[in-house]
């Protein structure tokens, strides 16, 4: 078993993004999703990577056409699970570094919404990606998903006294850029790390967003806020997730190409 496949099969991953300030994040990119379907006159949807569902599922009970390809059976499990057989859903059992089983140009909306998180090397992320935009139509949009490096130093590695024990694995750059490796699970990254991969596919960039921006520095809080000041915080969170000056702060960020 790979430490990946042994992480999400004992890691609660729908409970995080239930939790108030793990609504955030999901909010928001359905947020965005919405706008990109709203340009789109019949939306034939993908998600690579799709988890226990939370996407791909609410989109399917939506009444979109959706394929969902995830990597590890139980997450796949899951999902099938929430569903009743009325929906326009295809599941595959696959890996986004190799989509051959979908034709080119498929999709007028393709996701990558979590196996950046897991790709260590630039090869492996221009694969996904390159696949990634493969299957989508000409015009079509691509959302991305990172992880972001600035986060994990400020809330990881000082918030929780880390500091010692990354130095002395060799985790840290000079510059205070994240090293992992798939034992550690997580890639983080920074925007112009994500600019660069860009660089070299046939996408223009609409928006860089930051899903959850401030919220997971104040967690607690959030999730004690009632439900009007957590609209407040929603408010003011949509006010700010465009800017890039806070971008490389957000612990997730959401990366919108269309296909040229």
């Amino acid at each position: 078993m790979s430490f990946l496949e042994d992480y999400y099969n004992n890691y609660d991953e729908e409970g995080r993004l239930l939790t108030r300030h793990g609504q955030v994040e999901f909010l928001t990119t359905m947020k965005y999703i919405r706008e990109c379907l709203s340009k789109i006159p019949e939306p034939d949807i993908l998600e690579i990577g799709a988890g226990t569902g939370r996407y791909s599922v609410t989109l399917a009970k939506q009444g979109y056409r959706v394929t969902a390809v995830e990597l590890i059976p139980h997450n796949l499990e899951l999902l099938k699970s929430k569903l009743d057989g009325s929906e326009q859903i295809t599941t595959i059992l696959g890996n986004a570094l190799d989509l051959s089983v979908l034709p080119d140009a498929s999709f007028s909306l393709t996701m990558v919404l979590g196996p950046m998180y897991h790709l260590y090397t630039k090869e492996e992320k221009l694969q996904t990606l390159s696949e990634a935009v493969r299957v989508t139509k000409p015009g079509g949009y691509i959302l991305v998903a990172y992880c972001m490096n600035e986060p994990t130093v400020i809330q990881y590695v000082f918030g929780k006294n880390k500091l010692n024990e990354v130095m002395d694995l060799n985790m840290l750059t000079p510059d205070w850029h994240c090293i992992s490796e798939p034992k550690d699970l997580f890639e983080m990254v920074r925007t112009e790390e994500i600019a660069a991969l860009n660089a070299e596919l046939p996408v223009n960039r609409i928006r860089l967003i930051a899903t959850d921006g401030a919220t997971n520095y104040n967690r607690a809080v959030i999730d004690a806020m009632d439900d009007e000041t957590f609209s407040k915080w929603m408010d003011y969170h949509f006010t700010i997730c465009e800017r890039q000056d806070l971008i490389g702060a957000s612990h997730h960020t959401l990366d919108i190409l269309q296909k040229q």
